[in-house]
């Protein structure tokens, strides 16, 4: 799948979409908005840390609101991107997911090639459970199946993360949402 056409895909359901050839181009991207916002929320992103945004965000000396819905911009990433130009992520506490829903007066996802899925929302669902939750698990100290296996087991552990499912059909009214997508692997 092109990134050409999933970002084709996602400006005709709404969103402001851009191309990246690496991590870095898209936080130098993400930095010119960060410089507009008077403060910067962040999700807990592994892509955010990985592409170094989140550490320069910090040392800009914005105020930074992890998981928090009162900013002006909020950063984070998809667990998965449909190419038709869904957004899905799966959560356990609803504070990431909530913030990109509504509140911040501008969301941006950061979206590595990995995570775009063809075959629609069934096949971003299994992705996650299959790549993001294992190591997420794994990663926050979870006593859960897939921590250990690295396999989702649908389980009923009070650690599982795999809680709320928000499926981004379009930008929620209110909210400039931009998808920075990223010609490189990044995060789960």
């Amino acid at each position: 799948m092109k990134l050409e056409e999933v970002k084709q895909a996602l400006v005709k359901r709404g969103f402001a979409a851009e191309v990246f050839a690496t991590g870095a181009e898209a936080a130098d991207f993400a930095m010119t908005l960060v410089e507009a916002a008077a403060n910067v929320g962040w999700g807990g992103s592994e892509t955010v840390k990985q592409i170094g945004l989140r550490d320069r965000v910090v040392a800009s000396g914005k105020e930074i609101r992890d998981h928090r819905t009162d900013c002006d911009l909020f950063l984070l990433s998809a667990n998965a991107l449909t190419a038709d130009g869904r957004i899905v992520n799966i959560d356990g506490t609803g504070n990431r997911v909530a913030a990109s829903i509504y509140g911040p007066r501008e969301v941006v996802f950061i979206v590595g090639r990995n995570k775009i899925v063809e075959g629609g929302l069934d096949a971003a669902v299994a992705r996650i459970k299959r790549c993001a939750c294992p190591p997420n698990c794994r990663r926050l100290g979870k006593r859960t199946p897939c921590a250990a296996t690295g396999e989702c087991a649908d389980c009923d552990s009070p650690d599982r993360i795999c809680k709320v499912t928000v499926v981004h059909e379009r930008p929620p009214s209110h909210t400039l949402t931009r998808v920075l997508l990223v010609d490189e692997d990044l995060g789960y």
